[in-house]
């Protein structure tokens, strides 16, 4: 009996031992499956328009739990504008290098983002990820061969240009909402209807694939309109603007929320990297509020908090972002005070996706996995805010400099440790800082692409048309007859006139 019994306990003990065997295995794999990764993109977002940078009047529970709960950035930086930033995160390259580093790509403009850049969606693609892109694209439009379908994502829904109607879907009478390359003609405010299909897209997919969501809201760009029960939320706002702006950002938090959930009920938030941050700094400056929103009469509503400037600009609230990460278990909760720039997303996803980026340009971004996720000293020291013929900026360390090169020149040189919010121009000096740091911002002019808005622009502004002339009176233009053939009173330029002549 004794023997038996003991043979029994060993039985016991050494199922145990299988078991505990077994489950350490089965931890082990899910540590080392592949994430799948939530690309969360706000368009026009202030750094102080969520809660968790002490925002008061809107309203962010579902951004404040993520970033509370994650890597809350201190020091994440983008462009200046939506296109540049968009092509970075795609490419890990600035956008200096491919010709879109100034202004976004026109509504009427046919270039796009260089067919020859392989992108973040490619890339994942091969390491075996389903990859979506839902919301905004604004990397090209005028041609398919531009469009998100074409480069690189399994599915996408939503816009390609970069403003438009919450509720029409377009522009100027122009439908631009899409479902894998075909129009979609719907009913909704584009906020909830990407949030929508964000849920549904993830409901969808299996649990033996990871994949990659770029999920991109136009929210809160202008135009500045939400649901008007969400806006009845904020009436103790005294701006209407500002109260307009509340709901969109509100209802940009609930449509995150329903993301979160929907990974929570499908049973992958354990193993789901989400990032969010905005495309850039909030609007300040009304010449770069888009073109469907007229704001002469209305105080612009975002709010960068104590920073600089907005978009468009090179200071730090056009650049310097909201932003966070999350990922229970494998991110800590904590303020990240590295410097993180868009480009370092591309090559740090990839590397947890064990991805190859063989295929890519040489990258401007480095992997940042490690201050992201253990608040390690970032490898980058260095941000390139932007190379373009008029302008440059770089930071080095702690120093900053701004050199505008159309007359009147300036420069602006900051120390950011001691002056965050570039109240002092200490350029005059340090000679030296600054002559060093100008010869970095030609060196990489050297090396840029001619900025492809503004041979777009060159081309429109002189291309032949009917000029527009002013009338004393108010009468219409003066029309010449339908005899006349000359450019000019006297006929130079027209080739008949010339003819006669001789």
């Amino acid at each position: 009996m004794r023997q038996g019994f003991w043979g029994i306990k060993e039985v016991i003990l050494s199922l145990g031992v299988l078991f505990s065997a077994v489950s350490f295995q089965a931890l082990a794999e899910q540590a080392g499956k592949k994430p799948n990764i939530v690309h969360i993109v706000a368009d026009d977002l202030g750094w102080k328009d969520v809660g968790f940078n002490g925002c008061t009047d809107i309203k962010t529970p579902n951004m404040d739990k993520l970033a509370l709960g994650g890597a809350k950035f201190s020091q994440f930086y983008v462009q200046p504008m939506c296109t540049p930033t968009r092509a970075a995160l795609m490419t890990g390259r600035y956008p200096f290098r491919y010709g879109l580093q100034t202004m976004v790509i026109p509504g009427t403009a046919g270039y796009g983002l260089d067919t020859s850049e392989w992108l973040m969606p490619q890339c994942l693609k091969e390491a075996g990820y389903s990859t979506a892109i839902i919301g905004k694209w604004h990397l090209g439009h005028a041609d398919l061969k531009f469009w998100p379908k074409q480069r690189g994502f399994d599915y996408a829904y939503g816009a390609t240009i970069g403003e438009l109607d919450y509720y029409t879907h377009g522009d100027a009478g122009v439908l631009d909402w899409f479902r894998d390359n075909k129009p979609v003609h719907e009913e909704g405010y584009t906020t909830t209807l990407i949030g929508d299909d964000a849920v549904k897209y993830i409901n969808g997919q299996s649990t033996d694939k990871p994949f990659y969501l770029y999920l991109a809201f136009n929210a809160p760009h202008t135009p500045y309109l939400a649901p008007k029960e969400v806006i009845e939320k904020y009436a103790h706002v005294p701006d209407p603007t500002r109260r307009t702006y509340c709901a969109m950002v509100d209802s940009l938090d609930e449509n995150i929320g329903k993301v979160v959930a929907a990974l929570d009920k499908k049973g992958l938030r354990d193993n789901t990297l989400i990032i969010f941050h905005s495309d850039n700094g909030g609007t300040r400056d009304a010449m770069f509020a888009g073109q469907m929103a007229d704001v002469s009469k209305i105080k612009i509503p975002c709010d960068n908090g104590p920073y600089r400037g907005g978009k468009g600009q090179l200071f730090e609230g056009g650049c310097l972002v909201v932003a966070f990460a999350n990922w229970p278990g494998r991110i800590k909760s904590q303020t990240v005070d590295g410097i993180v720039h868009a480009v370092d997303i591309y090559p740090t996803l990839a590397s947890l996706a064990g991805a190859s980026v063989a295929k890519c340009k040489p990258l401007d971004g480095v992997n940042v996995w490690d201050t992201i996720a253990e608040n390690k000293p970032s490898p980058r020291t260095e941000v390139i805010y932007n190379i373009e013929p008029f302008r440059g900026a770089v930071r080095q360390g702690d120093w900053k400099l701004i050199w505008r090169t159309l007359i009147p020149t300036s420069v602006d040189l900051y120390n950011l440790a001691e002056d965050p919010y570039e109240a002092n121009n200490v350029a005059a000096a340090h000679p030296d800082k600054v002559a060093a740091m100008q010869e970095r911002i030609n060196t990489l002019g050297r090396e840029s692409a001619k900025a492809l808005a503004l041979q777009y622009l060159a081309g429109v502004g002189l291309k032949h048309g009917k000029p527009v002339i002013a009338s004393e009176d108010g009468q219409p233009q003066a029309l010449i007859g339908s005899s006349g053939h000359s450019i000019t009173d006297e006929g130079f330029g027209n080739i008949e006139a010339e003819a006669e002549r001789q």
